[in-house]
C-alpha cells in the first residue's frame, strides 16, 4: 500500500513540476544550507515507561547535527519544489534512559547501543497557505509565512555497535555483518536481510522570513516516516547464539556475541536469553530534524513579474 502511495506521489510531483516550469520559464528559482539537529526514534534509548517512535523518547545527549544543500523551484506563490542533500548521524543507547520503575527497566537491562551517518536525498513540495490570506503577497519583505512540506526520500545508513575489547577499550563494529539477529539464516526464515539503502517520507512544518526580496531564512521541523526497523539493528528477538559459530568466523562469532546481547551476563542467566523480545517488530524506525535554512535567489528571467524570492512568478493567463 505504501509504496504505491509513494510511486503516485512521484509521479505527481514529476508531472506538477515538469507542467509548471514548461508553461513558466521565467520561474523563480533558490538555493541554500541547512543545518540542526538530527535525532533517532526508534527501539534503542529513550525515556521512562513504553519506547515511542515519536517526539517523548528523545534523548538530548544523543543529538547530533545534520548539514545539508537545496536547490528549489517555486511555479506558483503558494506552491515550491524542493531537492536537498543531507548528510547528518544518528544515535540510540538504552543507557541513557532514567529508571523509574516503570516499562523502562526491561530496555535498560538491554543495554544496546548503535551509532550511524546517515545520508540522504529528498524531493519535496512546499505549501503556503496563507498566501491567499495576505493583501499584497508580491510585498514579501520583513514577511513571515508558515509552511507545511512532504514529499519523497532515499537514504544510506550503516548501524555500528560498540563492545569492550580483551584490552579493555571500547570498539565500534558494522552490525549488517553479524546477522545480530539471524536475519538471512535458514533458521529464521521470516528475518530477512535488511537493505542499507531505503525510502523514507519526510513531512513537516516550517516558518519563513524575508530579510530582502533575495534572501530568506527558515526553521522547520520534519520528521521521517521510513520503512525498516533496523536502522539501529535491533527489531525482533534475541537469536540463538550458537549459531554465530555456524554461519560466522570465529572472530566475527566473538564479536557478534558480544554485541548482540550485552544484558548483565550475556546469553547467560540472569541475562536475556534466546527468543527473548531484543525489539518491537511492529513499529518502524524513524528520525526527525530541526533546521535552519536560508535561502539565496538564483534569478528568474529578465522579466520579473513576481518579485518574492522563494517563488516562481505568478502565472499569468
Amino acid at each position: 500500500m505504501w509504496r504505491k502511495c509513494l510511486f503516485l506521489l512521484a509521479v505527481t510531483l514529476s508531472l506538477q513540476l515538469s507542467s509548471f516550469c514548461q508553461d513558466d520559464l521565467q520561474h523563480t528559482t533558490e538555493a541554500g544550507f541547512t543545518i540542526g539537529p538530527m535525532v533517532f526514534l526508534g527501539d534503542l534509548g529513550g525515556h521512562a515507561g513504553k519506547g515511542t517512535t515519536f517526539i517523548k523518547d528523545y534523548n538530548m545527549n544523543t543529538t547530533k547535527i545534520a548539514i545539508g544543500a537545496f536547490y528549489a523551484v517555486y511555479p506558483q506563490q503558494w506552491l515550491g519544489f524542493r531537492f536537498s542533500l543531507n548528510y547528518g548521524s544518528l544515535e540510540g543507547d538504552d543507557g541513557n534512559i532514567t529508571n523509574k520503575g516503570g516499562d523502562e527497566e526491561t530496555r535498560l537491562a538491554r543495554d544496546l547501543n548503535f551509532r550511524s551517518k546517515i545520508l540522504e536525498g529528498t524531493a519535496m513540495a512546499e505549501f503556503y497557505p496563507t498566501v491567499f490570506l495576505e493583501d499584497e503577497p508580491d510585498d514579501v519583505t520583513g514577511r513571515l509565512r508558515p509552511y507545511g512540506v512532504i514529499g519523497l526520500g532515499l537514504f544510506h545508513f550503516n548501524p555500528q555497535g560498540s563492545y569492550r575489547t580483551s584490552t579493555g577499550d571500547i570498539a565500534w563494529v558494522d552490525l549488517r555483518p553479524l546477522h545480530t539477529e539471524g536475519e538471512g539464516w535458514a533458521e529464521y526464515p521470516d528475518r530477512k536481510e535488511y537493505s542499507l539503502t531505503q525510502l523514507n517520507i519526510p513531512m513537516g512544518v516550517g516558518i519563513k522570513y524575508f530579510f530582502s526580496e533575495n534572501v530568506n531564512i527558515s526553521f522547520e521541523i520534519i520528521h521521517r516516516k521510513t520503512f525498516t526497523d533496523y536502522i539501529d539493528d535491533v527489531s525482533t528477538r534475541y537469536v540463538d547464539p550458537t549459531l554465530f559459530s555456524k554461519y560466522l568466523s570465529p572472530s566475527q562469532a566473538a564479536i557478534a556475541l558480544k554485541v548482540s546481547n550485552k544484558s548483565v551476563n550475556g546469553y547467560n542467566t540472569p541475562g536475556y536469553m534466546k527468543n527473548d523480545k531484543r525489539g518491537d517488530p511492529n513499529n518502524n524506525d524513524a528520525y526527525f530534524t530541526a533546521g535552519f535554512k536560508i535561502a539565496f535567489r538564483l534569478g528568474g528571467g529578465t522579466e520579473q513579474r513576481w518579485r518574492n524570492s522563494t517563488h516562481c512568478p505568478l502565472l499569468r493567463f
